[in-house]
């Protein structure tokens, strides 16, 4: 397998694999709005209708939105859709960076096998260390603007547990590009603003694996809560739309309830 050499931003050489299927929408998207099908303020399609016309995956063409989305060519409105920020330019070409999806994909490879190797390793001392972790994470939660420190310590802990300096190098340099990458620090913006936070029950699991000195136990845990993530990403738009929806009913509730007294 060819190797693939990565730049600061988590981008790929145009031409070191075949294209996703996000990067051939976005593309094709691009040359849309180049070739004046579409006007500056103009809504695109729905998602729904983009997945249909173009026989891709809905998280497809979630992927290609934020990839214009990061280059200022499209503005998303939660609840609302896509609208056209600016036409592209004869010098604009998609700068492809690694997406949350792709990232999370990594992530569930390698720290699967990494809490399978720490299960092995793991000192009691470490132990009470991811135990005062899992309970940050829920003070974290709990915290209006709270950050997601306590997470990454949490990962970077077990992958430090494995006594590999080459995996704990692997897991910093995932999370890492999770913040850097430009397409995958906007998906994990949104989801926190739509109050995706990491789910204590599930690190909690890996915790319990862990002390059990359990590998098998300890890689299913961790895949599974990273999945887990996957899902969310998938669908933290949806949720702060559905959200903001409830709230826009409540409030006509409460304004009809008050005229009608």
């Amino acid at each position: 397998m060819a190797l693939v050499t990565l730049d600061k931003r988590g981008r790929q050489p145009a031409t070191s694999e075949p294209d996703r299927l996000y990067r051939e929408l976005a593309r094709k998207l691009l040359a849309s709005l180049a070739s004046g099908a579409y006007k500056v303020g103009d809504r695109l399609p729905a998602e729904r209708e983009l997945a249909a016309d173009y026989a891709v995956s809905r998280p497809t063409v979630r992927e290609a939105i934020i990839a214009l989305e990061v280059q200022g060519l499209v503005e998303v409105r939660v609840g609302s859709g896509a609208y056209v920020r600016r036409l592209p330019g004869a010098d604009d070409i998609p700068g492809f960076n690694i997406t949350a999806f792709e990232l999370t994909e990594a992530r569930l490879l390698f720290e699967g096998e990494s809490a399978a190797l720490a299960a092995t390793q793991i000192t009691d001392a470490e132990i009470a260390e991811l135990e005062a972790l899992v309970d940050e994470i829920a003070d974290e939660n709990r915290r209006a603007g709270g950050t997601e420190q306590a997470d990454r310590a949490f990962h970077i802990a077990i992958a430090r547990a494995t006594r590999n300096t080459a995996v704990l190098n692997t897991v910093e340099e995932l999370w890492r590009l999770r913040s850097t990458s430009p397409e995958s620090a906007l998906l994990h913006a949104k989801a926190r603003t739509a109050n995706v936070k990491p789910v204590v029950d599930e690190h909690t699991a890996v915790l319990d694996a862990l002390r059990a000195h359990d590998p098998a136990a300890a890689r299913a845990a961790m895949r599974a809560h990273l999945s887990a993530v996957l899902d969310s990403l998938l669908f933290a738009t949806e949720e702060r739309a559905i959200a903001e929806a409830r709230q826009a009913a409540e409030t006509k509730r409460a304004r009809y309830a008050v005229t009608e007294s």
